[in-house]
């Protein structure tokens, strides 16, 4: 998987679970729940979702070290 291709899924993601947001405005190191305004209730549905859509179980004791859209993209590929 291209790091592209995995940055599109995300952003759709975040965008079903925040219509109102603007993928554009997330920078690769910006922290996602922060830019987003995105609770934890939120952040669960996008987890949840990054599972299903990529074949992968997120470990809780993970959830933490999911800040950026980088390191979102790395984990998602090294998990993959």
């Amino acid at each position: 998987m291209k790091d592209e291709e995995a940055k599109a899924t995300i952003l759709r993601l975040l965008q079903e679970i925040a219509p109102d947001i603007d993928p554009e405005e997330l920078g690769m190191d910006d922290n996602i729940r922060e830019v987003f305004g995105i609770d934890s209730f939120d952040f669960l549905q996008l987890i949840i979702g990054l599972d299903k859509e990529f074949g992968i179980t997120t470990p809780e004791e993970d959830y933490g070290k999911i800040t950026t859209l980088r390191y979102l993209i790395a984990y998602v590929k090294a998990t993959k």
